[in-house]
């Protein structure tokens, strides 16, 4: 069942605008799912409009919406995102911080009661290919699905970290882009495996009654196993850095922690964006990146004719892959989809090798 990226936008705007999204936000949130499918990311691609119908369904998205700025000085910004989809409105967040950056210098922004955000890669390579250094962090305001370090009982979010910057200023080169969780990992690859009948590696989770297990099934029963922070035995690295994401998107934004009262999915944002022509000639930025990556790849691998990688270019390779051999949905993902299509009326007929 191999799709192109151009079906599965096609396939996820005429299911979300069917479910009464209005044309251009569907077209965002599609494109971005599309994205995470074509770079392997499939626990924040297509898999996903299950779930999101259901939010809008259960009111937990508002397809009305449009994000409010709470917050305008020169250099910082908050902003409401109204139970809007996260990537609407992290795209919202994205063009104040760049237009505020541009002016500055450097500019942050602050997101609150935006629903799930989604990769946040797509957001922070975007900004860098604008020419921007970007860092920017989501937590879960709710009650989450990992355990503190510790603990048997789930109390924060994946609370994912990106960082993303240019190759080199000016020309179309691959940004270096980081995208990680602070959890062993996320939700969404449990499900993943979940739908493939897979177990998961060692370490990523434990059951309701803390015990370490290889079965999603285990997280998901009665919601009450939990995602361990990341780091194995240097979990406490994981649990730090996914305080602070709480600290910086959580607190910070408004949108709160350990709150019991917010829709479901709902996801508070961290955004800061610098101008790198502000504070260092062009010339020298790729020099010194150029210098840096030439300094890493250079590095004698363990193992003789394997690659030394920078962030993102497993992403590249597997886009490279994906756009030549078709990008792969699991049976039951598919299945769920076709469903959900059907209740809503649309045609997937001419959708991709699968239809």
């Amino acid at each position: 069942m191999a799709f192109s990226e151009d079906d599965l936008i096609t396939l996820a705007t005429r299911v979300l605008t069917a479910a009464g999204s209005k044309p251009a936000d569907a077209a965002c949130v599609a494109a971005d799912l599309a994205r995470s499918n074509l770079l392997g990311h499939d626990s924040h691609g297509v898999m996903r409009l299950v779930q999101y119908v259901g939010f809008i369904r259960e009111g937990h998205v508002d397809v009305a919406a449009e994000p409010e700025v709470l917050v305008d000085r020169p250099a910082v910004c908050v902003v409401d995102g109204k139970s809007a989809f996260g990537q609407v409105v992290s795209r919202f967040a994205l063009e104040r911080a760049a237009e505020k950056a541009s002016a500055a210098g450097a500019a942050t922004v602050l997101v609150r009661n935006c629903n799930h955000v989604g990769r946040l890669g797509g957001v922070t390579e975007e900004a860098a290919k604008r020419g921007f250094a970007a860092v920017m962090v989501a937590n879960a305001p709710g009650p989450g699905q990992v355990a503190p370090l510790g603990a048997r009982e789930r109390r924060m979010g994946t609370n994912p970290i990106s960082v993303a910057a240019p190759a080199r200023l000016g020309d179309d080169a691959p940004p270096l882009v980081l995208d990680m969780t602070t959890s062993a990992t996320a939700e969404g690859k449990l499900r993943v495996a979940r739908q493939k009948g897979e177990s998961v590696p060692e370490g990523q989770i434990i059951d309701r009654r803390g015990n370490p297990s290889t079965d999603p099934e285990d997280f998901y029963e009665d919601n009450a196993g939990s995602i361990l922070p990341l780091g194995g035995p240097l979990a406490h690295k994981g649990y730090g850095l996914a305080v602070a994401a709480d600290l910086l998107a959580g607190v910070l934004s408004g949108a709160g922690v350990g709150r019991t009262d917010l829709p479901r999915g709902a996801n508070g944002v961290y955004l800061s964006l610098t101008d790198i022509r502000a504070v260092m000639d062009e010339s020298e930025y790729d020099r010194w990146l150029a210098a840096y990556e030439s300094h890493i790849r250079g590095a004698a691998p363990i193992r003789e004719g394997e690659t030394i990688r920078l962030p993102g270019d497993v992403e590249r390779e597997r886009a490279a892959e994906r756009a030549a051999g078709g990008i792969p949905l699991p049976a039951e993902t598919w299945r769920q989809i076709r469903e959900l299509a059907g209740e809503l009326g649309v045609d997937v007929s001419d959708i991709g090798a699968g239809a």
